[in-house]
């Protein structure tokens, strides 16, 4: 967790017009100066300084964006502009996004505030932004050549709405959508409520974060925008395994987490060692009769999912998608299965042209996280990230929830790795050992077959290499 006095730079305007007809001049004499930020690392909560008060989340590798308030309004300044993003140590992305990040900075808001939004286009191409699932005026919406005339290079728009309803949404750009959503163009948003609310339960910790696919060449640093179903770096808030930072919680903590999905696919969400509810969606919070308890939650394309539960285990709890593959980093989705193949013979002529040449798939694919060997530019390994027991041999989008006792209250520091009780790891046994019991493979059949085979015959399945006429 860092301090967000050490990153923050702020950065003039220069130029650009105003499209605004609910804004005096007086109110647009001075835009309130964007707030940059440079760092990958979470930042911690920003405790509201004006306005109505809200307990403030957390923006998991990410920050709050910064306000001012004129009048009673509370006001924003959001820059799209190519940003320079850090995926993990070792790798970065060249993206579009906000403020300096992609994903853009979360906007947090109070049921009931009037909020207005400055957004300066410094891309190189027209854009917009829609705000997902906020109740707004029609002319709001932020749907180019719809709703309102795209923001050009160079222009400054403001968007102008009171924050209607609680609940977490998000804002992206609808122009040109697939290009500046594969670049990394979208942001969170939280409307907190303005009273008790009998659906939304207070939290000791409030964690954000959306879900965002790349396909970026090993060596590469721009993604491929017109890709839709080989992406290879599955993020959050544009980061991977182990770029992506710890949960860190104290013992007995009511934990809130909110997902949103801006990829082209769904993500099962799964936390070990708790269970917990869905609370929310985008269209609010859900009603208590519909929750139940779950480890598992789908997040479909264009949603949110907000789950709450009671961090009452210790330890270091996996938190990740359950698609294996989004696990994984710079996956190639053309490579064969060699489990079982003994190409011992080729290697050794290999190396005799590539002495450096290193056998990999034979055994499975975690030689891939063991295996030290030069790699692109620019990249990083499928599977890789030391625990405290040896390789996690894991990427993209996986994390852990670090549950501890002596947390202290608001302390969102990483507390390192959990010292285990005596007698409570899983470890190797060197006693005798019966003979399992097994199960054949062979199997009956509801009823007799017209012919029989000739012969019993095995099939050897190979997947396609390729995902044409999805």
């Amino acid at each position: 967790m860092t301090s967000r006095r050490d990153f923050f730079k702020f950065a003039g305007i220069a130029g650009g017009a105003v499209a605004a007809s609910s804004v005096s001049r007086v109110a647009m004499g001075a835009l309130p100066e964007p707030v940059i930020q440079s760092s990958p690392d979470t930042m911690a909560p920003l405790v509201p300084h004006s306005g109505r008060p809200y307990n403030p989340v957390v923006t998991l590798n990410g920050w709050t964006l910064p306000w001012r308030m004129n009048q009673g309004v509370k006001e924003f300044h959001l820059v799209a502009e190519p940003v320079v993003r850090e995926m993990a140590p070792g790798m970065k992305a060249h993206l579009w996004g906000y403020n300096g990040q992609s994903p853009g900075p979360t906007i947090e808001v109070v049921e009931g505030d009037r909020v207005r939004i400055f957004v300066t286009n410094k891309l190189p191409e027209h854009t917009s932004i829609h705000w997902h699932g906020q109740r707004l005026p029609n002319g709001m919406d932020g749907v180019a050549g719809l709703n309102q005339p795209a923001i050009q290079p160079g222009e400054t728009f403001v968007y102008e709405f009171v924050a209607r309803r609680p609940g977490t949404f998000m804002y992206h750009p609808h122009a040109d959508e697939m290009v500046q959503m594969a670049m990394g163009m979208m942001g969170f948003w939280v409307t907190h409520p303005k009273a008790r609310h009998p659906l939304i339960d207070e939290v000791q910790r409030d964690f954000c974060f959306l879900l965002s696919a790349y396909d970026i060449e090993p060596g590469a640093a721009t993604p491929k925008v017109a890709e839709m179903t080989n992406f290879n770096m599955w993020t959050w808030n544009s980061r991977i395994f182990p770029g992506i930072d710890s949960l860190n919680v104290r013992l007995h903590d009511k934990v809130r987490i909110r997902i949103g999905n801006l990829t082209m696919t769904n993500h099962p969400m799964h936390v070990h060692g708790h269970e917990f509810v869905v609370t929310g969606t985008d269209g609010g919070p859900t009603p208590k009769s519909t929750r139940w308890p779950e480890v598992t939650t789908d997040v479909a394309v264009g949603q949110m999912r907000q789950i709450e539960f009671v961090a009452d285990e210790e330890g270091d709890w996996a938190f990740h998608c359950h698609k294996s593959h989004h696990t994984m980093n710079a996956m190639g989705h053309n490579i064969p299965t060699l489990i079982g193949v003994d190409h011992s013979g080729l290697a050794r002529k290999i190396n005799n042209l590539i002495p450096d040449y290193m056998v990999m798939g034979e055994r499975g694919m975690s030689d891939m996280a063991e295996m030290e060997m030069p790699i692109p530019d620019n990249t990083i390994p499928m599977m890789t990230g030391q625990g405290p027991f040896g390789s996690v041999e894991m990427g993209g989008m996986f994390s852990v929830l670090k549950v501890r006792r002596g947390q202290k209250p608001g302390d969102y520091k990483d507390p390192g790795w959990f010292k285990h009780p005596e007698g409570t790891v899983a470890r190797k046994y060197t006693g005798p050992l019966a003979e399992p019991a097994r199960f054949g493979a062979e199997g009956g059949q509801s009823m007799p077959r017209v012919r029989k085979p000739a012969a019993p015959a095995e099939v050897n399945v190979r997947k396609p290499a390729s995902h044409g006429g999805h």
